[in-house]
């Protein structure tokens, strides 16, 4: 077995070793592998939630947020009480990280900020974060097994697209460029992402496990997903009922209709002596065809990756 893989808690030595990891060719039989073919349509369904999609334009309110990260809190203190529980079972062990990835510590601190020192008395679990809690407990204690799934699911996303929805928040919501309100997704013992989640993967693929076994990860990583997906729902439907707030800071910007004057933008307004509005500009510009070509990659990348973080 390769040395990468030697310490189930992980580290520089895990992350300086990767190479020698890196070389081996992925099997179509790896988990790794099984779980990212496996879970494409359930991935693809999350992408396309109102929820996600809201949050990805920067239509986030503030108390959404506040509720979502109180979801949070509840998901990753069942995950990783369980994950504390099977710290040193062979089906899990490999892949226990609690100083790389744990997140309980980080949600408790932005739920301080948001609600105050007293959060703990100001939040509850909703009936849809209950239900993929009851499960992540029931799978840690009757089958530990599973448990891979759900950690795949939730960390990997974190360290993906959650990066993407970190920046989206902290500008959509004016949070402190001091990263308040966003610990979640701060991982501070974690120097480089991609290496990370390589080393992550290669610990998955090295568990022992028969096909049948990998089978049933794949089905709970798929129910992973749908979980995610019940909370995404329930919390579009308390956002409806929640009054529209200010999203962005600054000056509106001119919608090309009406008079031209009243552009913030206007060259007098701003006592400069351009021609005209950054608006018509802008247009102009995105009505080219290779414009609208690079951004509608562009748009087509972030929400692919923004989509692989979950909640």
């Amino acid at each position: 077995m390769p040395s990468a893989l030697e310490s189930p808690e992980g580290g520089e030595e895990d992350i300086l070793n990767y190479e020698e990891i890196q070389s081996d060719p992925v099997s179509p039989v790896d988990l790794s592998e099984l779980l990212k073919e496996g879970t494409k349509e359930s991935h693809d369904r999350a992408e396309n939630t109102q929820f996600v999609k809201d949050f990805l334009k920067g239509r986030i309110k503030r108390e959404l947020f506040k509720l979502a990260t109180v979801a949070l809190h509840f998901t990753y203190s069942a995950l990783e009480e369980e994950m504390d529980r099977n710290k040193d079972n062979p089906v899990f062990a490999p892949l226990y990280f609690p100083v790389e990835l744990h997140r309980r510590e980080a949600l408790a601190k932005d739920l301080k900020y948001f609600y105050g020192e007293d959060w703990k008395e100001k939040i509850q679990c909703t009936e849809a974060t209950q239900q993929y809690v009851d499960r992540i407990h029931h799978v840690g204690q009757h089958e530990p097994e599973l448990l891979v799934a759900h950690a795949y699911t939730r960390y990997m996303g974190d360290l993906s697209g959650g990066q993407v929805l970190k920046k989206v928040a902290q500008r959509a919501l004016k949070l402190p460029s001091t990263e308040e309100g966003i610990q979640f997704y701060v991982f501070d013992n974690i120097s480089n992402a991609q290496q990370f989640k390589q080393l992550y993967r290669a610990r998955m693929n090295a568990l022992d496990f028969d096909k049948n076994t990998k089978e049933r990860i794949v089905e709970e990583a798929n129910k992973a997903f749908r979980f995610n997906m019940q909370v995404f729902d329930e919390l579009d439907k308390i956002g409806r009922s929640l009054p529209e707030e200010a999203q962005d800071g600054g000056f509106p910007v001119h919608d090309g209709k009406g008079d031209i004057r009243k552009c913030p933008y206007y060259a007098d307004k701003l006592g400069t002596a351009g021609p005209g509005c950054p608006f018509h500009a802008a247009v102009g510009l995105a009505r080219q065809p290779l414009v609208q070509l690079v951004l509608a990659a562009c748009v087509a990348v972030v929400a692919g990756a923004a989509a692989w973080y979950i909640l």
